[in-house]
């Protein structure tokens, strides 16, 4: 089909070429990262892929893009078109039961699970309910979102009724969460349900340290966007492989390994152009490199 890569072809035209046929490094270094993370597994860490990182093609083209990366894990947003087939589906609750039923099959056949959705709003309780019960039906665990204050006790019913958990994300400063503290004060009390999906490079990007705002949410940490950036401070600062920024992946990585977080890790990486792939390979080559090491020390 049209949107479908050949992750097989694609590992086996790389291995072909890479004994002896003049393949590029860049390209030896994506067959590489087809291997996933093993190492980061031993860790309790799942490494997966925003679907934000591929923001211009369709959720089925990223589906096959993370296969690709040989990761299992994808996080949807709510306004991807679902295929070139169907432009006018987006990947949300308004989605018929034939499309979600083609779509887990999708997920399925490639090897990747949909295991978190980016949601635009999460204000409303009718609203909310359809959202958590797409969530449900797709086999969503972790919905994230910034919801508006005064939304969190009804969120908090819907998070214990379909057993779904709400990770608060942070855009760059002046946003409503920018700062972990906010965060912090908003969780005090709340269950275990509730907690954060770590932004790392919005914080550089607002000029926070991330290392540092970990440690305030320790034992609130549900999930990550785990970016690298080049500058620290500058709210535009473009993504760049990880470990050659100033976002301090490894200092991060070091950290979670501290408090044994257990847990996602999406790779986003932005803005989409079409020599990314290589970039998150590197990504994800790094991470287990990473995870490697400190599973060497432990």
């Amino acid at each position: 089909m049209v949107d479908r890569i050949d992750r097989r072809g694609f590992l086996r035209a790389a291995g072909l070429l890479g004994a002896g046929m003049g393949l590029s490094g860049s390209t030896l270094l994506a067959a590489e990262a087809a291997k996933g993370a093993p190492h980061a597994e031993k860790l309790g860490w799942q490494l997966g892929c925003a679907a934000y990182s591929f923001n211009r093609l369709t959720f089925y083209e990223t589906i096959d893009k993370v296969a690709a990366l040989g990761l299992h894990a994808v996080e949807a947003f709510e306004w991807q078109r679902l295929s070139k087939q169907k432009p006018k589906v987006q990947t949300n609750a308004t989605m018929s039961a034939a499309d979600r039923a083609e779509a887990k099959k999708r997920l399925a056949d490639a090897g990747v699970k949909l295991v978190a959705c980016y949601c635009r709003r999460l204000a409303k309780e009718a609203a909310c309910r359809k959202t958590f019960e797409f969530a449900r039906d797709m086999g969503i665990g972790i919905l994230v979102a910034e919801p508006p204050f005064e939304a969190y006790d009804m969120l908090g019913k819907l998070c214990d009724e379909y057993e779904v958990t709400l990770a608060v994300h942070n855009h760059p400063q002046p946003s409503r969460y920018w700062n972990p503290d906010t965060v912090v004060k908003l969780v005090q009390g709340r269950g275990q349900r509730i907690g954060a999906c770590c932004d790392t490079g919005h914080w550089v990007r607002s000029g926070i340290d991330p290392v540092a705002a970990l440690k305030k949410l320790e034992g609130r940490i549900r999930s990550f966007h785990l970016k690298d950036v080049a500058e620290a401070g500058v709210k535009t600062s473009p993504c760049v492989p990880w470990g050659t920024g100033k976002g301090q992946i490894e200092g991060i990585l070091k950290e979670m390994h501290r408090q044994r977080f257990k847990g996602l890790f999406s790779i986003e990486y932005e803005p989409y152009r079409p020599g990314n792939f290589e970039k998150l390979a590197r990504c994800v080559a790094y991470f287990d490199k990473v995870a490697a090491d400190l599973l060497a020390s432990s």
